[in-house]
């Protein structure tokens, strides 16, 4: 097992150094890197480019684009907290005891590789809640603006201006592309790709299918919030009872031990003084 973990952190720097390089497509004369690290760059430009540049960047743009990374800049953060973090590893497995220490000292970089990606998978977590909480407000300003006789590429960048948040934005940049001659569909599918949300898909497809049958607006935006209201009931119902066997987890190993471990404290302290009086009284 530890083993294969030490093998397996081992093929990730490799790859992540592979990744960072940049790949000639001659190897002529200029090219001074050793043949094997040639190589390395060349398997890392294979693998950025079928994988990175599909699975890593849509979840990159899912997130935000969080400080304005891309793919290589995230491999070069995971490579770096590899690198980081096989130091303390090194360091706590030094003084860890039998197999123990070697499972740290192998288990350590491979962790620290995969915190760029759990940082990650919680921006984006955090976008998609705060989508969902914002929606159906904002499609209720949507439908109130279009009533009122305005374009829908119009009134998305309208309520997109007044209000704040990712939704707000995706929504502006909407009504920026339509103006600067995007079509709105091809707009609209930018954005279900940019929030890759069922909500948001759903809602992109209503209005494309809408805008082409004529049908109008304010029926449908009305409908798409009381969907949207629904599920966001749904789902503070479903975190709330997520949250109930949290909080117990929390008091029965973390609350309840520690009140415990006072109270034996505070009994420890009156038995011990208790017991250093009656010595001293006795000597007296």
């Amino acid at each position: 097992m530890t083993a294969a973990l030490a093998f397996v952190a081992a093929a990730l720097g490799v790859l992540g150094i592979g990744l960072l390089l940049p790949a000639r497509r001659d190897a002529g004369p200029r090219d001074r890197r050793p043949a094997l690290l040639r190589v390395l760059a060349q398997l890392g430009a294979t693998v950025a480019h079928k994988a990175v540049a599909t699975d890593v960047e849509a979840r990159i743009v899912a997130a935000g684009r969080p400080f304005g990374i891309g793919a290589h800049e995230l491999m070069a953060a995971k490579v770096g907290a590899a690198l980081a973090g096989a130091l303390p590893g090194a360091m706590l497995g030094a003084v860890a005891p039998g197999r123990l220490g070697l499972l740290i000292v192998a288990g350590a970089p491979v962790a620290a590789f995969f915190a760029p990606d759990v940082w990650l998978a919680r921006r984006g977590a955090e976008r998609a809640r705060a989508v969902r909480r914002s929606l159906p407000e904002l499609l209720d300003l949507l439908r109130i603006t279009v009533d009122a006789g305005a374009a829908l590429h119009v009134a998305l960048r309208a309520v997109g201006d007044r209000a704040s948040g990712p939704l707000a934005a995706e929504w502006r940049a909407v009504g920026h592309e339509v103006a600067l001659g995007v079509p709105l569909a091809d707009a609209l599918d930018g954005m279900g790709r940019r929030l890759p949300l069922p909500e948001v898909r759903t809602l992109a497809r209503a209005l494309d299918r809408t805008r082409r049958h004529g049908v109008p607006l304010g029926a449908t935006l009305a409908s798409q919030a009381q969907d949207a209201r629904l599920a966001l009931s749904r789902q503070v119902k479903e975190d709330a009872a997520k949250a109930g066997p949290k909080i117990q987890l929390v008091v029965a190993l973390l609350l309840v031990p520690s009140v415990l471990l006072l109270v034996a404290a505070a009994l420890i302290a009156s038995l011990v003084g208790s017991g250093g009086a009656d010595h001293l009284s006795g000597w007296g």
